[in-house]
């Protein structure tokens, strides 16, 4: 039985005390039968009283059963009650309460096996129907979430559970609310913590999802390639209706490749004869980083010098 020890242990001091106080003045100090009655009945008195007086927290609600019938709630703050004749079998708390359950090794409906860790919170509405419609309703509201999940388990494939963690609380708490309700329970929201799947699945997963990142990439660098094509198709169309702008585009190109890479390189003797490249001035042009026109050309008497 929950009470105020505190205040029942003053009230049982006070009444006791003021018995042996009336006691001894109608003694006046002396033991007779009297004088042992009024301790005697403020001994009773004060039993009495201190087991009448109950003091429920704000949050509490005291079920009053008067000879086995359900009588009354108390609470909260001060109340009393009929020792012997009335009984509280349970305190009830209104607060929000947490309740955390979980299914272990519980198949999807794909057959994969995975844990499931979930939390419950929920309040009492109706202490007396929580009193008297089920034995122990903090255990019926964890059994009962137990197997709402396991249910709901077995219906759900596992790319929704670890995706749409969001719909399956929302259906585990229409569930249990429907099951708790004639309890006087409300379930305020149920928050699935974590699904824990068995460890080869999980590298099977996270290699399919390299192997899906990897063909994304090679459908992006086939598609840049192929725009890459189509600009290559554009200059050609350019280059074809402008011979000169092509002789300075390929002259760069091998100027750049001689520059950064200091090796050979095999020039198609067409190539040669359409850039000028078979005189002397243009391999002085070549070999400085110039075109042609900008070639600075060995002379003897004043005659360009020939190759």
């Amino acid at each position: 039985m929950k009470q105020n020890r505190s205040l029942a242990i003053l009230i049982f001091l006070v009444i006791a005390g003021a018995g042996v106080a009336l006691a001894y003045t109608r003694g006046g100090g002396v033991f007779t039968a009297e004088v042992a009655l009024i301790g005697i009945g403020a001994f009773i008195v004060a039993v009495i009283s201190a087991s009448s007086i109950q003091v429920a927290d704000q949050w509490d609600r005291a079920v009053i059963l008067r000879l086995g019938q359900f009588h009354s709630l108390r609470g909260p703050g001060l109340f009393f009650i009929i020792p012997v004749v009335d009984a509280i079998p349970y305190w009830i708390d209104t607060r929000v309460i947490t309740t955390g359950f979980k299914a272990e090794k519980t198949l999807t409906k794909d057959t994969v096996p995975v844990d499931v860790d979930a939390v419950l919170f929920w309040k009492v509405l109706d202490p007396k129907k929580a009193a008297l419609a089920v034995a122990d309703y903090q255990s019926a509201i964890g059994w009962a979430s137990q197997t709402a999940l396991r249910d709901v388990i077995g219906k759900t494939m596992l790319s929704d559970m670890l995706e749409g963690r969001d719909k399956i609380s929302a259906l585990l708490q229409k569930i249990i609310d429907e099951r708790t309700e004639p309890w006087g329970i409300n379930v305020i929201s149920v928050e699935v913590k974590d699904v824990l799947i068995p460890a080869g699945l999980e590298n099977a997963m996270s290699m399919q999802a390299q192997a899906e990142r990897e063909r994304q990439a090679r459908v992006i660098l086939g598609d840049a390639e192929r725009q890459i094509a189509e600009k290559f198709a554009e200059a050609g169309k350019h280059y074809e209706n402008n011979p000169v702008a092509f002789h300075l585009r390929a002259m760069n190109m091998l100027y750049e490749g001689l520059k950064e890479n200091s090796t050979i390189v095999i020039v198609p003797s067409t190539a040669v004869e359409s850039m000028q490249l078979g005189g002397l001035a243009g391999m002085t042009a070549l070999s400085m980083g110039l075109g042609p026109e900008r070639a600075i050309v060995p002379k003897e008497n004043g005659h360009p010098l020939e190759a």
